[in-house]
């Protein structure tokens, strides 16, 4: 679609404004706060409108009705449908992404996602839930969290990096055209856009048959937004910055690595978007649970209950790693631009997550599955 004079004056503005962050706290400073600003929304907005892959999962292999598969395909519709809109009219190109220009690797995809599906149920809570619930004074997910970032980074360049690059050699992708599924299928950016509404509706027609309350919209739209945001800014900065930086989204695997190893070791790396996003989402969920009233200390209840968190935590940081992508990592902000190896991500967690429910906590009731279940959504 042509750029009209008005998306020109519009780009022009924010390149302006851009460029004036970046005059006075330098590129990296610039990605910094934007991924700061993104991830304070995104925690807020998932903090109170409980939104979580694991829960979702659960109560569609339940067949239940508690909202909280609506708020994830609100997200889910809104993260796709906002980025391929800002793609069909020229504000992103995401071809230069990891996710789609770099070499990827199915069985790494597939294996990693089975892996981390298995996790988050065990863990009670994918990796972005559990740092909100970790910011709301879950101490349990505050543990969980810190070894799901001590895993990751150790599949990254520590002891569990070596079986992460074999699984990852087993059945590899070229990168371009080949892991772009809008390329492969010729959909083009207008039919993803179509896919994406299509979603929409249905999520707003369970909405409101279930009486999904109005916050819960609210808050799985805002995350889904949140996620486009940050393909555009990372994007835009892309085409004013003077040097290279990468184009991305929402991911908790590689930044909670990142952000562990610079609280670890003293760093004199250059800022970046993943050192802002991480803290960001920490502090928007603690001021929603705090303005709610809902921030309390809890912790294991039990020590049985605490292995199941720590292996969990483990297969999500290594599941993660060797994906390339967690639940919004690959769920989310991967889908949102439609490369390959991010899909079968999502649909390993989905199948890996509702077959470990059935086998682990199948017989439980919802009831007492933890924070990270507990609904509250549906109005009676």
């Amino acid at each position: 679609m042509p750029t009209s004079s008005l998306d020109a004056r519009m780009k022009a503005a924010l390149d302006g404004g851009l460029e004036a962050a970046i005059g006075r706290l330098g590129e990296g400073g610039t990605l910094a706060l934007g991924a700061l600003l993104l991830g304070i929304a995104f925690g807020a907005f998932a903090q109170r409108s409980r939104f979580c892959l694991r829960a979702a999962v659960i109560e569609f292999s339940r067949r239940q009705s508690g909202g909280r598969l609506t708020v994830w395909l609100f997200a889910f519709a809104t993260a796709v449908g906002v980025t391929q809109a800002l793609a069909w009219v020229g504000w992103l190109d995401a071809s230069t992404a990891r996710q789609i220009a770099a070499r990827g690797s199915l069985s790494g995809a597939a294996v990693g996602g089975l892996l981390f599906g298995m996790g988050m149920i065990l863990a009670r809570g994918c990796s972005s839930r559990l740092l909100v619930l970790a910011a709301q004074g879950n101490l349990r997910a505050a543990v969980a969290g810190l070894v799901f970032a001590v895993s990751a980074q150790a599949a990254l360049t520590g002891a569990l990096s070596p079986p992460r690059l074999g699984i990852s050699e087993w059945w590899t992708i070229d990168g371009g055209g080949a892991r772009d599924l809008i390329a492969r299928t010729g959909i083009g950016h207008g039919g993803a856009l179509l896919f994406a509404l299509v979603w929409l509706v249905a999520a707003i027609v369970w909405a409101r048959r279930q009486r999904v309350p109005h916050r819960a919209w609210l808050g799985g739209l805002g995350v889904g937004l949140c996620v486009a945001g940050g393909w555009a800014f990372t994007y835009a900065i892309s085409r004013i910055a003077f040097d290279p930086h990468p184009i991305q989204s929402f991911s908790f695997t590689g930044p909670s690595a990142e952000v562990l190893t610079r609280v670890l070791f003293a760093s004199d790396g250059p800022l970046t978007f993943d050192v802002g996003l991480i803290p960001g989402v920490f502090i928007g969920a603690f001021l929603a649970a705090a303005s709610a009233r809902e921030w309390r200390l809890e912790g294991f209840h039990g020590g049985p209950g605490m292995p199941r968190y720590l292996v969990g935590a483990l297969c999500m940081g290594f599941g993660g790693m060797l994906a390339g992508g967690c639940a919004v990592g690959a769920g989310l902000s991967g889908a949102a631009v439609f490369t390959a190896t991010a899909w079968v991500t999502l649909v390993a967690i989905w199948l890996a997550a509702a077959v470990t429910d059935r086998l682990v906590d199948g017989r439980t009731p919802t009831s007492a599955l933890g924070a990270s279940t507990t609904l509250g959504l549906v109005e009676p």
